[in-house]
């Protein structure tokens, strides 16, 4: 039951409860205030309080008579009372049933603007576009006026937020790939110099390494953070030719890698859809075994219409409590944080899991028995 009509049902029943209440002590009064027979109408035969009557009482016949006409009209009086009073009172508590269901509804209309409210920021293409909406309730100073003002200074701080790290993610590519190309520069002028010694180019070679490195890492910092909202614009995108685009552009080395790109159409937008593929081949070729690995990748479409896309691969034995800390950011396989050497920028699931979500898909991994993941993206199709 909702809220509205919770308190219609309180109202009613307090009102019908009162006027059961008020219909029962009308007829106790009533009932003991009608005369019962000719005693009560002509008094006792003999004298009342020290008085003689001053009605003659009928004979004996006559008495009964009227004693029965007293208790026929005593049982109409009390019928009708009762009969008419229930009919009063279902007639007044339907009345005010309806009454109390509009007041009810007058005074939950604020509450249904804060809901209406809520549920378009909620229904918005983007999560954070619709937070520049506000409720602006206007009235007396009540509580439901402190709830909706809470809920627009929460609206305000939100939006502040949001613009802050749309802001910085604009900014941030910028000012952070600057000064990692200018040292990667730099480091290769030092480095190729025909005079520079071996040491020098030694450590030339690990410098560029940790270089990249931080390139990569900053990199999928900024594709995690565009990936975390929700896709509004959205183009039709097959992602079979993804997946044949990303096996095509892949250095797998001593890893072979096999591809079955059924059709899978879906929508979405083509640069992260690719991201998403590419990582997912890129982390099964990283994470393999050192001889005889091997990728297999294949796409298609499930009986819903949803495009569907597995990458599995060989690999060290995973265990199934350890899948969910492989998706979280800066972790792998029993190791909290990433070394400065590792390879990857540990955020290849991460940034797999975001677009997916982005897309209004998931992503899911399941360890194979003998060693690496079976990890399957699920996307909605084509609208």
């Amino acid at each position: 039951m909702t809220i509205r009509a919770r308190l219609t049902f309180v109202y009613g029943g307090l009102f019908l409860l009162a006027g059961t209440v008020l219909l029962g002590v009308t007829y106790a009064l009533t009932a003991g205030r009608l005369p019962g027979g000719t005693d009560a109408i002509f008094g006792s035969a003999g004298a009342v309080n020290g008085q003689t009557p001053s009605v003659t009482p009928p004979p004996l016949v006559g008495r009964q008579l009227v004693d029965h006409v007293t208790r026929v009209a005593r049982q109409d009086v009390l019928g009708s009372l009762l009969a008419q009073g229930a009919i009063a009172l279902a007639v007044v508590g339907a009345a005010a049933i309806a009454l109390g269901w509009l007041i009810a509804g007058r005074l939950l209309q604020p509450l249904d603007r804060m809901t209406e409210t809520a549920r378009r920021i909620a229904d918005a293409p983007a999560a954070d576009r619709g937070l520049h909406e506000r409720i602006g309730l206007s009235g007396p100073h009540d509580e439901l006026k402190r709830l909706a003002d809470t809920f627009d200074l929460m609206l305000e701080r939100l939006d502040r937020s949001f613009d802050g790290q749309r802001r910085f993610i604009a900014n941030a590519s910028h000012e952070l790939r600057t000064p990692l190309t200018l040292n990667r520069a730099l480091v290769e002028v030092a480095v190729h110099r025909r005079a520079a010694p071996p040491e020098v180019r030694q450590l030339g070679e690990t410098l560029l390494e940790i270089n990249a490195r931080h390139e990569r890492l900053i990199d999928g910092l900024l594709m995690l953070a565009r990936a975390e909202p929700e896709v509004t614009e959205r183009s039709y995108v097959d992602l079979a030719d993804v997946v044949e685009h990303a096996i095509s552009r892949l250095e797998s080395g001593a890893v072979a890698v096999y591809a079955d790109p059924g059709e899978a159409p879906t929508a979405g937008d083509p640069v992260l859809l690719e991201r998403l593929v590419q990582n997912l081949v890129e982390n099964g070729v990283r994470h393999n075994v050192p001889d005889g690995g091997w990728v297999r990748v294949t796409s298609g479409t499930l009986a819903d219409g949803s495009a569907q896309v597995v990458v599995s691969n060989t690999g060290p034995v995973v265990r199934p409590y350890e899948v969910p800390a492989l998706f979280e950011p800066f972790r792998r396989l029993r190791a909290e944080r990433l070394s400065a050497t590792a390879p990857g920028a540990g955020l290849g699931l991460s940034i797999v899991r975001s677009v997916a979500r982005a897309h209004g898909g998931d992503v899911r991994a399941e360890p194979r028995e003998k060693g690496g993941l079976d990890v399957t993206v699920v996307l909605p199709g084509p609208e």
